[in-house]
């Protein structure tokens, strides 16, 4: 699949550039769908947690949407009481809605990148991602994706690192 004139994928790739000259170049078109960790780890033919799960939770009151941002392993479940925490929230945030999603990062649901967003986010980011070598992530595209290590991930979107935030089942 082609996504060369994809306009949230070139931002992906602008971004990526922007960390690292070259990096714009790892971006992978998948034939089948990444929306989901399972699809993309199919795809890539990698484990479900080498996945970060890009997930925007909405801070704010009933119309007064303030958008978080977990990033987490494939294989776990964002603890939100442990994101709201981290991130010296009141309460834990709820699920964004498509709407917040798209304001908040600029990508529909699907395809959210852990970074290019239109500006900075709160972001948390499962410790337990360190326990793979290569991890991939959306590229804002639900058929893009793009390798990073735990390192870029954290240098690249300042995140912080949570141990907490996805526990094991």
């Amino acid at each position: 699949m082609a996504l060369d004139d994809n306009a949230s994928v070139q931002r992906v790739r602008l971004a990526l550039e922007a960390h690292a000259p070259g990096a714009g170049s790892r971006i992978i078109a998948l034939s089948d769908s990444a929306r989901t960790a399972a699809e993309a780890a199919a795809g890539l033919g990698c484990e479900v947690g080498a996945i970060v799960k890009s997930l925007v939770f909405d801070s704010g009151g009933p119309g007064n949407g303030r958008a978080v941002m977990a990033l987490v392993a494939g294989d776990r479940m964002c603890d939100t009481a442990a994101l709201g925490r981290a991130l010296g929230l009141e309460k834990p945030p709820k699920r964004a809605s498509a709407d917040l999603v798209r304001q908040a990062t600029g990508f529909a649901i699907g395809g959210v990148s852990p970074f290019g967003h239109p500006g900075p986010l709160p972001m948390a980011i499962d410790a337990s991602l360190q326990r793979f070598a290569l991890l991939h992530a959306a590229a804002g595209h639900p058929h893009a994706v793009f390798p990073l290590t735990y390192a870029e991930l954290l240098a690249w979107t300042g995140g912080l690192a949570v141990a907490d935030l996805a526990p094991a089942s």
